[in-house]
């Protein structure tokens, strides 16, 4: 069996959620070197742009040095596009989550908004690799805009999707909806039946949210988890660098063809919904 792995992935991050992660991310520190990969909004609801914050953005040079991933994570995190004009996309964009940003965009609309992104990470000299959409939600026309742009990756709660062809690759994830108490018990239930059905998974990615850490019960529960499922054997990990690890060649890099290892793949799903069975937090 190959070893197996866990991914901790932080959800939403700009200068307004660092308060909500800071003692998190202490506690993850006490227990040993556990690398994050940080989904980094660039301009969080058009109100905290990051080259605005030179103090945070310090931060997340000194978490890359560390051995962190930052990964882009949409612009804005917010739907700002027209009012839906049908019931599936009323209910995508207002009741399973508001904050759909690439749901709706034009190709000429994504390309834009992940360009602007690209060039923020490349001003501030920090590597970049992958891209998630918020709410993992994404419309044709950004899968069309992401095929053309020096991205390696993307993602959703289940699988990674290799850039440009969208090759998935199996990778299952826990998330939590943790906005209201009900919801918060429902998504343990849900977390504890998908850790015991992924138990022997390659991998195991974890994806927190901000809201998650305001409440207790839910910060208890994935701080419990990772160290469970560390003494349970498993290595923790970025995104990228299991990538690397199941052979994923980056774009540009001196391994040969035949280092890389061949996957089954198969097109990305139209407007993919997270594999949660609770309803979105947010990205």
């Amino acid at each position: 069996m190959s070893e197996r792995s866990v991914l901790l992935v932080l959800h939403d991050v700009c200068p307004e959620t660092w308060a909500d992660y800071r003692d998190f991310v202490s506690d993850v520190e006490a227990l040993g070197t556990v690398p994050l990969s940080w989904l980094v909004v660039p301009d969080f609801h058009k109100r905290n742009a990051l080259e605005q914050a030179p103090g945070f953005c310090r931060l997340l040079e000194q978490r890359l040095a560390r051995g962190d991933e930052l990964v882009l994570h949409g612009h804005y995190h917010c739907d700002d596009q027209p009012p839906p004009r049908n019931a599936r996309d009323y209910f995508m964009r207002r009741i399973y989550t508001w904050e759909g940003e690439f749901y709706a965009l034009t190709a000429d609309q994504a390309t834009a908004r992940l360009e602007a992104g690209i060039e923020l990470f490349q001003r501030r000299g920090w590597p970049l690799h992958g891209f998630v959409a918020p709410a993992w939600l994404m419309s044709q026309g950004t899968r069309e805009a992401l095929r053309h742009l020096p991205l390696a990756y993307t993602s959703d709660a289940r699988y990674f999707y290799e850039l440009p062809d969208f090759q998935r690759i199996e990778a299952p994830g826990i998330v939590w909806s943790a906005g209201s108490a009900w919801r918060r018990g429902v998504s343990k239930v849900v977390g504890d039946v998908r850790e015991r059905q992924w138990r022997q998974a390659t991998t195991l990615r974890l994806g927190l949210h901000p809201v998650d850490m305001r409440h207790g019960f839910s910060r208890r529960y994935w701080l419990n988890l990772l160290e469970r499922l560390l003494q349970e054997g498993r290595r923790p990990m970025t995104k990228i660098g299991w990538l690397q690890a199941q052979g994923f060649c980056l774009p540009g890099s001196s391994s040969s063809s035949a280092d890389c290892k061949l996957r089954q793949s198969s097109a990305a799903p139209s407007n993919s919904v997270p594999f949660s069975g609770v309803k979105a937090s947010g990205s």
